[in-house]
């Protein structure tokens, strides 16, 4: 007996050291004096969860359809904050579904949608009205510009964040695809500021943050941005923008660096087909508030296709664009906006990125087999090239299909970006390389797109069906969400339990490689990516 009460204790010990204790959660307290906190516009409620502060759907601005975002309208009453308002409009088509290890490991919710009150916020705080300076970590969800959402999936709870680094966790909605990004300024009138309206609202988020998050338990002046995928697009872009200038002080891109942005005078020319679509003029605007949501995307791919039969170079898409006035420059190309230059910054990517559903990392290829998918893309000598590199900066990888499947696009962004960061000369940059793999549904996923995230967030336990849930999970979890927490905290990830992480700099390299074994490795990709930005394939994936 004495031994079995040994064995079961060691094991306990060992499951809390690990982080995946089998505690019950504290209790949830609500009630019409709990969690109460004024805002600009009026007191919401929100709820306590295991001591931890929870508002969802709190409004931080309003705007008519291909209007500027504004300030919410006011409340008298306190207004109820305990459940997660909508997210922005999207198409079906756009909307997680069907079968899939991808879809199994993620498990998106489905969530109600709506044009007019997808303007919100959600907050975690230790604290409430006590006075205390909080960092404020604010979190963009991926999904490119055109899906997506902060409640997207089920390990964007920012509780357990909030809880371990007493940090407060803010993440955000804001209008996608046609809504937040066409561009409408050739119409005139009131339009004339119609474009970049998505990365208008998360200017706006942001405002309200520095306006209200101190209630909150939060510093103002000690913002973090991040987002993944699309999310960290939107990232890389308000850093381009001037309006968003001192609204933070660091920032965090995952899995979606971007460097250059589309033209203003070809999206306000593919704007003017999409009104033509839908038979607006500069003289009658009146079918733009009246249509319906499918109008508006069937008119998106209208103009696409009459652009395309005029023989126009212009592509058709809604996305940002370099206007000249919210959004001044590319974000990245050629060089950083210089009133970025004091915004640090932590940059990454997965090893497998685009690699799922289709199981193909874990179905073996011969070598053979591997050269002949290769030719699609380059001559055999290249090929023989390409793979030699592969192995020099991967020696201990036997497996052929992995030349495959592993990510050559992402990590040649992410370097690019950290490398225009360095040499402008101001705040650092650090770069890391998440390798994990899980091994669920017999490892196809690998270190997919977006793997990284319930590691961050450290809610293995809300990703389980993701990561596996299993002891090495939260031990890797435990060390990630720290660096994220150091960084916020500091503007450097280093702290306990990982190896010296320097800035980078394209002389050293210096990279963080996320494992079960995290170590720092300089430049083992360089010739590598080299070789691959002097060859680019065809085709290659885009942030989502």
């Amino acid at each position: 007996m004495k031994k079995q009460c040994f064995f079961t204790l060691t094991l306990f010990l060992l499951m809390t050291t690990a982080g995946y204790s089998r505690q019950k959660p504290g209790p949830i307290l609500t009630g019409k004096d709990i969690a109460v906190v004024s805002t600009k516009y009026g007191k919401v409620r929100g709820y306590i969860d295991d001591g931890i502060y929870a508002f969802k759907g709190i409004p931080y601005a309003k705007a008519e359809r291909f209007m500027p975002p504004q300030a919410p309208d006011k409340w008298e009453d306190v207004r109820q904050t305990t459940i997660y308002g909508p997210q922005a409009v999207q198409s079906s088509l756009l909307n997680w579904g069907g079968q899939g290890d991808y879809n199994f490991g993620f498990q998106f919710n489905k969530e109600p949608q709506d044009e007019k009150n997808c303007f919100v916020l959600n907050v975690w705080s230790r604290g409430i009205n006590d006075g205390k300076k909080r960092p404020v970590w604010v979190w963009i969800h991926g999904g490119g510009y055109a899906s997506g959402s902060a409640n997207q999936l089920p390990f964007f709870d920012g509780r357990s964040l909030a809880h371990k680094g007493d940090i407060v966790v803010v993440t955000v909605n804001h209008r996608l695809n046609v809504l937040g990004y066409a561009d409408l300024r050739g119409l005139g009138g009131k339009y004339s500021e119609s474009v970049n309206l998505g990365q208008q609202d998360l200017v706006a988020a942001l405002q309200w943050v520095r306006d209200n998050v101190e209630n909150f338990g939060g510093d103002p002046n000690s913002v973090t941005i991040d987002g993944q995928s699309g999310g960290g697009g939107k990232v890389s872009t308000l850093m381009a923008m001037p309006s968003a200038t001192g609204l933070f002080q660091r920032a965090i891109v995952q899995s979606g660096s971007t460097l250059t942005l589309g033209k203003g005078e070809d999206s306000k020319a593919y704007g003017m087909a999409f009104a033509a679509a839908l038979g607006a003029t500069p003289q009658n605007t009146d079918t733009l508030s009246q249509v319906t949501y499918q109008q508006l995307v069937s008119a998106g791919q209208t103009a696409s296709n009459t652009l395309r039969t005029a023989g126009s170079t212009i592509r058709g898409g809604f996305s940002p664009t370099v206007d000249g006035k919210y959004i001044v420059q590319s974000p990245f190309d050629p060089a950083p906006a210089d009133f970025s230059k004091n915004v640090a910054m932590l940059i990454g990517t997965n090893l497998n990125e685009f690699t799922y559903n289709n199981r193909a990392i874990i179905t073996p290829q011969t070598i053979e087999q591997v050269k002949a998918n290769l030719t699609r893309r380059y001559s055999t000598e290249k090929v023989d090239q390409y793979i030699a590199l592969y192995k020099e900066a991967y020696p201990n990888d036997n497996q052929p299909q992995h030349i495959l499947t592993f990510d050559s696009q992402f990590r040649g962004g992410a370097i690019k970006q950290a490398a225009a960061k360095s040499k402008q000369g101001g705040a650092p940059a650090y770069i890391y390389l998440f390798t994990w793999q899980s091994p669920v549904n017999d490892g196809s996923l690998g270190a997919s797109h977006g793997m990284e995230l319930p590691f961050m967030f450290n809610n293995i336990a809300m990703g389980r069906t993701l990561t596996g849930g299993g002891k090495e999970a939260y031990e890797l979890a435990d060390k990630i969400s720290s660096a994220w927490i150091n960084f916020v905290k500091t503007g450097n990830p280093n702290g306990k339990g990982l190896p010296k992480w320097e800035p980078f700099n394209p002389e050293k390299g210096a990279t963080m490689i996320f494992d079960n074994a995290c170590k720092v490795v300089y430049n083992h990709d360089k010739k590598l990516f080299d070789f691959i930005s002097a060859n680019p394939p065809a085709n290659p994936p885009g942030p989502r």
